[in-house]
């Protein structure tokens, strides 16, 4: 029988876009498309749970970020905020996806708020799960890390404590975010960790993203966010040290298209992955009462 993996990856093709190739999973059909964006360290694979769920009742889309999952990233890729949501923005063109119900997850959050921002009339909902907000980037947790690739010496250790055939990889890097990190598969941890650190120079590659993200870019679309109509939804983990629970309500009360917050009690960052059918749940509702 098909793992979910194997699953999802029925439905995997390549892109070309105006900022580069991109891998995605379309399910297609000629339902409201729904489009799923995952954040650091992950890939589309983070929603195979959520996809599964939904079935044939939407078209779902989960892209591959540049440099995770199975999307490349060129040796100028742009892994600024701004730059993010302009590769969001190419990939939706190439996909012809318009009346968007968009998704997201952790730093793909943050890309989702400045997507948002700019190209309102492209989306019919929004949804945030924990996610950097405000000034909260890089939020405490990741700022170590954060702080040597901007020395130079993170590329330089982190295929050692991550790349490989590591077997304390996995506690490493996703054990924060999940509530039981045995849960995560061993073949999806690496499935996430190898396009990041398999070489020198993905290492390099994703010392240079994490260097590339800024509060001063979330900061600036603050403006738009305030003005912001689009019907959102705020689902929030309880138990996420990443992004504590405050950061859920202070969204609620900057965009004006944000009425409610769902809150999954003890759930941490990647609860989409542990926590698919509350998820499911909470997004059905949401697009049900915005049809």
């Amino acid at each position: 029988m098909p793992s979910t993996l194997e699953k999802l990856d029925q439905h995997r093709s390549r892109l070309q876009t105006r900022s580069g190739p991109v891998s995605c999973v379309d399910t297609g059909g000629s339902g409201r498309p729904a489009l799923f964006v995952h954040g650091l360290g992950t890939s589309s694979y983070l929603w195979r749970h959520v996809i599964a769920q939904l079935g044939g009742e939407t078209r779902c889309v989960a892209i591959d970020l540049p440099l995770h999952g199975q999307t490349p990233a060129a040796s100028d890729q742009d892994f600024s905020l701004p730059g993010l949501a302009t590769f969001l923005a190419d990939c939706c063109d190439a996909l012809e996806l318009t009346g968007i119900d968009l998704v997201a997850n952790d730093t793909g959050g943050a890309v989702a708020q400045a997507f948002a921002a700019g190209h309102p009339e492209r989306l019919r909902t929004l949804s945030l799960t924990n996610c950097e907000a405000h000034n909260n980037l890089p939020p405490k947790t990741l700022l170590p890390s954060v702080l040597l690739a901007r020395a130079g010496i993170f590329a330089r250790i982190a295929p050692r404590l991550l790349g490989g055939d590591n077997p304390k990889a996995r506690k490493r890097f996703y054990g924060s975010g999940y509530q039981d990190v045995a849960k995560l598969p061993d073949t999806l941890a690496r499935a996430w960790l190898d396009p990041l650190f398999g070489t020198a120079e993905s290492a390099r590659q994703f010392q240079r993203f994490l260097t590339s993200l800024h509060a001063r870019d979330l900061l600036a679309i603050e403006p738009d966010l305030a003005r912001l109509q689009v019907p959102t939804l705020i689902i929030w983990g309880t138990g996420d040290p990443n992004f504590g629970r405050k950061w859920a309500y202070w969204l609620r009360d900057l965009i004006p298209g944000a009425t409610d917050v769902v809150e999954i009690d003890g759930a941490r960052l990647f609860f989409p992955d542990e926590h698919a059918a509350e998820l499911t749940a909470a997004l059905r509702e949401h697009w049900a009462a915005h049809p």
